[in-house]
């Protein structure tokens, strides 16, 4: 027969081993039980995070984005009628400007235009580093074309990243060569304004690249343009008098449907010539410079740059030339 103090023992030793089975797999449970939950608490955090930095990226991209051609679906839905009719009921209106608000320069000074020479028009933002680009490369060539009674400019200023910097330095940096536009009389001094604030060690980058530009800094690239001290000391004083004039004729521009690019919206740079878009991306197309490329564009060659008389054979109401035919 069995003793019962052995039977006892083995049933207490079942027990125990039972009771630690039992414990161990308690732990065991409550160890994924914690588990799960830190993983829902993991993917919370997560999700929370991402949800963050989403509104954080819309924030900084409302912040960022250009002000003056999207700021608004007033703008966004306003129509090239309804901008231009704004622009012309702006109280302070530049003399200079013509209708469509820019500014014609030639041999004969502001607002006139040289008989039988085409007319190349720049379309242009202070911040826009392909407008600055565009200036070092072609303008030198533009002023020997113009003085020589040879070419037409007609420039037209935009501020439409003027929120790309932290202190409106497109507003302040174009109301200023408004200024100079119409207190100055001798277009090279504008010309020259415009070359040194698209200069590769002036121009200011744009977003987290901008460092703050002073108007004591724009008045000296002024005055070393040769505008006068009493005239570059009021276009830079901090009046802004034309800042309204030129948002209105940025909402204007940015419309005009003849403007538009292969894309069929507005960018910067852009040029026409006698009123016709000329695609900057013939200039890659065709293997050519910008200089020699608009040489072509207007049927001029290079030994009759600055060549009174030797007019470009387009003159003043065909078609550019294209590069690529």
């Amino acid at each position: 027969m069995s003793d019962p103090k052995r039977q006892a023992k083995r049933a207490t030793r079942a027990e125990r081993r039972a009771a630690e089975e039992a414990a161990q797999q308690a732990r065991a449970e409550q160890a994924a039980k914690e588990r799960k939950q830190q993983t829902i608490i993991g993917c919370i955090v997560v999700a929370i995070i991402v949800v963050l930095v989403a509104i954080a990226g819309f924030a900084v991209y409302k912040a960022m984005r250009p002000s003056n051609t999207s700021s608004s679906s007033q703008q966004s839905n306003m129509t090239v009628d309804e901008a231009y009719s704004k622009l012309k009921k702006v109280s302070t209106q530049p003399a200079n400007a013509d209708d469509k608000a820019g500014f014609v320069i030639s041999s004969k000074g502001y607002g006139q235009k040289a008989e039988g020479a085409p007319t190349v028009s720049i379309y242009m933002e202070p911040l826009c580093p392909g407008c600055a680009s565009v200036n070092r490369q072609l303008d030198p060539t533009l002023v020997k074309l113009m003085n020589a009674g040879q070419l037409n400019i007609d420039l037209h200023f935009l501020n439409f990243q003027d929120n790309k910097s932290s202190d409106n330095y497109s507003n302040r940096a174009f109301n200023g060569a408004i200024y100079i536009a119409e207190h100055d009389d001798n277009p090279d001094h504008l010309m020259s304004y415009l070359s040194n604030i698209y200069a590769e060690d002036f121009q200011p980058g744009e977003l987290s690249n901008y460092e703050p530009v002073s108007n004591a800094k724009l008045e000296k690239q002024a005055v070393n343009a040769g505008v006068s001290e009493d005239v570059a000391t009021a276009a830079f004083s901090g009046k802004n008098e034309y800042v309204k004039w030129l948002t209105a004729s940025n909402n204007y521009t940015i419309l005009r449907p003849e403007l538009f690019n292969s894309s069929g919206a507005f960018s910067s740079p852009t040029l026409t010539i006698n009123g016709e878009y000329w695609d900057l991306k013939q200039l890659t197309l065709a293997d050519t410079s910008m200089v020699d490329g608009f040489l072509k564009s207007i049927g001029l060659d290079s030994d009759q740059v600055g060549v009174e008389g030797q007019m470009p054979s387009i003159g003043a109401n065909k078609k550019p030339i294209s590069l690529t035919d």
